[in-house]
């Protein structure tokens, strides 16, 4: 048993085993399970690719969460996937991740999980939704307010392959709704709330993440023995490969790259796999907090593994429980959700169409409590634990000194706070959504180099205690590196738009890593 870690730094060490697996699965389930399947059925129309698409994304988290524990062992010092990278390829590469991580990746989840959030309250309270699209002006209730740019505004890059530009950013008008001032309210609210310390942080996250995986259990009961019909099984099932020929996805791929149907199929699957493994995503933040676990080289690892392989099971349970009850391709002007299928679940809302089938008249209610849950669970989890690698950062001169300093409670509450402001500007940019799609492959990026760090560290320093030690190696780390590069490689070719700005991105952080070094060395 490898002795508890002591690394001064003052963070108060109050996090257990139970505790790091709920943060890895509450910030893995948000509201994309109960939302992207149908994106994924309209892209390949066969209920075999909608598993395979699930089932592949839970062979990568799963392979990256085996390769992320050993690093977390071996390493358990705040800051996590940042100090991976610092300690195998140098400040600069570990910056590039931190920096793209505080712009987009972990704010910009959060502002997208607040707003859906909101969207969800909306069902309840159809005044404080995102379609509520008017603020009241103080002086006059009556009177409503908006904020236009008259001027619509629109980035676009050439590339020498695409007949035209790829238009990359686009906002033709500005407003703000009850909805984001709803999201302002909850990112505001729960960074206040993790100032008060890691222990309070755990209570609410270790309360809504139990609460979330009963919610995501009842609708796979729902599904699978309430409101199954053997009929719509077979059906769904009869053909689970063939469908997807006939997708406009399928056309436009093969406009892109002329090649063979079959090949054809993988690409388009690929690209299908975008919002999947953005439902999956977050569930190496957890190595954040390492700095505040009690045992990190034992728990770490087990809490890495645990609660990746519970998440991805509820996950492909929760599509076999569509696949049970809704009809695969469906009619887009439907009027109940047996009409609309999975393809066209009323605003994607799959998860929602199963309880509708339950209960006509609660089911969507019932079911936006259950995603409010996840999602406040999942958004305080991200919260929780974004500050501790900025901490990381600011530690080695690469952020604003005052992130690098604990509060009375034990937190980096300066990083909370620019987190929270950072993600607020999102929120009414209205763009995050647009940037989490851009920031996809970047992230694929860093989770093949973070994976290639266990071969890198292996060789570098042998003599490195390692509590856990990824098996198979060094197959296993080299099945995840190929994997996460064939989707990247996929994506630059079928889905530009989520590839080069999110290169860009990370590109433009090196300049300002070149600020941040002037400014230490003065």
């Amino acid at each position: 048993m490898s002795a508890p870690v002591n690394d001064g730094s003052g963070f108060q060490r109050r996090l257990g085993l139970f505790d790091a697996t709920m943060l890895v699965a509450g910030t893995m389930i948000g509201s994309g399970i109960f939302i992207v399947s149908a994106d994924i059925v309209r892209d390949t129309a066969g209920s075999g690719w909608l598993l395979l698409a699930w089932v592949i994304t839970g062979v990568m988290t799963i392979l990256g969460a085996l390769c992320y524990a050993e690093l977390a062992a071996m390493l358990p010092h705040a800051g996590g996937q940042y100090v991976f990278l610092r300690e195998a390829y140098g400040k600069l590469p570990a910056f590039l991740y931190g920096w793209t991580a505080f712009t987009v990746i972990q704010t910009g989840t959060i502002a997208a999980v607040c707003v859906a959030f909101a969207k969800f309250l909306g069902v309840l309270i159809p005044a404080l939704g995102t379609r509520n699209a008017d603020v009241p002006i103080a002086s006059d209730p009556t009177v409503v307010a908006g904020i236009t740019f008259e001027n619509p505004i629109v980035l676009k890059l050439p590339l020498p392959w695409l007949s035209e530009s790829l238009t990359v950013f686009k906002r033709g008008e500005f407003t703000i709704s009850s909805g984001q001032l709803i999201a302002l309210a909850l990112i505001i609210g729960l960074s206040a709330w993790n100032c008060l310390g890691v222990r309070e942080g755990k209570w609410l996250q270790n309360v809504f993440t139990v609460a979330k995986i009963g919610a995501l259990i009842l609708l796979i009961i729902v599904g699978l023995l309430v409101v199954s019909d053997s009929n719509i099984i077979q059906s769904n099932f009869a053909d689970p490969w063939g469908g997807i020929h006939k997708t406009e996805r399928f056309a436009a791929t093969e406009k892109l790259v002329p090649a063979a149907p079959s090949l054809l199929a993988w690409m388009v699957l690929g690209g299908a796999l975008v919002g999947a493994l953005f439902s999956a995503d977050a569930w190496g933040n957890v190595t954040f907090i390492a700095g505040e676990m009690k045992n990190p080289r034992r728990h770490l690892p087990w809490a890495l593994i645990l609660g990746t392989v519970l998440v991805i099971g509820l996950y492909l349970l929760a599509n076999f429980a569509y696949l049970a009850c809704l009809p695969l391709n469906g009619i887009k002007e439907g009027a109940t959700p047996l009409e609309r299928g999975i393809a066209h679940a009323t605003s994607d809302r799959v998860g929602t169409a199963v309880m509708e089938l339950a209960s006509p008249r609660f089911g969507a209610k019932v079911m936006a409590i259950a995603i409010m849950i996840s999602t406040f669970g999942c958004v305080n989890g991200i919260i929780l634990m974004g500050p501790r690698m900025y901490y990381a950062m600011a530690r080695d001169g690469l952020f604003f000194k005052g992130v690098g300093e604990l509060n009375r409670h034990g937190v980096p509450a300066v990083g909370l706070i620019i987190q929270a402001i950072w993600a607020g500007v999102l929120v009414f940019s209205g763009t995050y959504s647009e940037l989490l799609d851009y920031v996809i492959f970047a992230a694929l990026v860093f989770y093949a180099i973070t994976a290639a760090a266990v071969i890198v560290l292996r060789m570098r320093q042998p003599g490195l205690e390692r509590p856990y030690r990824v098996f198979a190696y060094p197959i296993l780390p080299l099945v995840y590196i190929f994997i996460c590069v064939a989707v990247m490689l996929d994506l630059l070719l079928v889905r530009p738009v989520y590839t080069w700005p999110g290169l860009m991105l990370v590109i433009a952080g090196i300049p300002v890593y070149g600020v941040w070094r002037l400014i230490r060395a003065r």
